[in-house]
């Protein structure tokens, strides 16, 4: 489901999962000079969408503070001189938008994100290095799946996995902003990382669902590729949707409208995080087959309606 590194600052998570668009948190540009560096993230939430972020300037010197700006500064090379308490307080107080994100995203996995990030900042590692441990957890769990026979033990560990490594996910793109570490091949790696996740986790349940089940018929195989083909359609569309739409300029002192809590509510069933809570069901083949279709029927429902509202955008560009 998703951190994602954009050159010049800007950070889209991308739910590397089973939803496009992105949720990461915000970061701290480190400003030198008279002048003040400030960035701003665009991106989605947990479906595609905008989801804009902001940044604060926390460098020492003479430079004023500025939030979702464009960077008049100097940027200077990453300092970690701040303690883990103050990187947390830098980083809620820069939290981008919670415009198009989930209520799982908002309130759990963008906080956990932020503790990791702060974690990370003051043990010396870099935003790649942050992506390449989420993909470790949830190559971990994706292969627990696929290999182990399932039971409860099983669905504790691969749920605590998946959520892991989705939280990881969200800690890569904010670590980048605390440093103003932002770049292409940052961007890629995480892009590569949730593409990659998205494919391996359906098609772990494929495994499973062969090796270990015992299925009312073989139309049940169908089940985990279908999930697989609207979970990448979702997650590919909103990014393409997301690079082609052009950007709207944001008008200094301008009124911000309140996330909508009903959106927010609505977007659940298709959060990643939300996604790997069927996991805890493995112990249960019944349980766990019921989930998966129900959640399967959700995405491809949620995939219409995405596909028909992206086109219809891009016709008017």
């Amino acid at each position: 489901m998703t951190a994602k590194r954009c050159v010049g600052g800007c950070v889209a998570e991308t739910t590397a999962g089973t939803t496009a668009g992105t949720d990461d948190g915000a970061g701290i540009g480190a400003g030198s000079g008279a002048g003040s560096g400030a960035g701003s993230g665009v991106g989605g939430g947990t479906t595609p969408g905008a989801d804009d972020g902001a940044a604060v300037d926390t460098a020492p010197g003479t430079g004023s503070a500025t939030a979702a700006g464009t960077a008049r500064g100097t940027l200077t090379a990453p300092v970690r001189d701040a303690g883990f308490l103050t990187a947390v307080r830098r980083l809620r107080a820069a939290q981008k938008t919670a415009k198009g994100v989930s209520l799982y995203s908002r309130y759990v996995n963008r906080p956990v994100g932020r503790v990791l990030a702060a974690g990370a900042y003051r043990i010396g590692l870099t935003p790649n290095q942050v992506t390449l441990v989420s993909a470790v957890f949830s190559g971990a769990a994706v292969a627990a799946l696929a290999l182990g026979r399932p039971s409860w033990p099983l669905a504790l560990a691969v749920w605590a996995g998946l959520v892991v490594g989705f939280a990881f996910d969200s800690a890569d793109g904010q670590l980048a902003r605390l440093l103003g570490a932002g770049s292409p091949a940052g961007e890629w790696l995480d892009h590569v990382v949730d593409c990659a996740k998205i494919t391996a986790v359906h098609a772990a349940v494929l495994i499973t669902f062969y090796r270990h089940f015992d299925l009312p018929g073989d139309g049940w195989l169908l089940l985990p590729l279908g999930f697989q083909f609207a979970a990448v359609l979702i997650f590919f569309g909103g990014l393409l949707t997301d690079k082609l739409k052009p950007k709207e300029p944001k008008s200094q002192g301008a009124a911000t409208a309140p996330p909508s809590r009903l959106r927010a509510v609505a977007l659940l069933p298709v959060d990643y995080g939300v996604f790997c809570l069927v996991f805890l069901l493995l112990g249960s083949q019944s349980a766990f087959r019921t989930g998966y279709l129900v959640l399967f029927a959700v995405h491809a429902l949620f995939l219409a309606a995405f596909l028909t509202k992206w086109f219809r955008e891009l016709r008017r560009v």
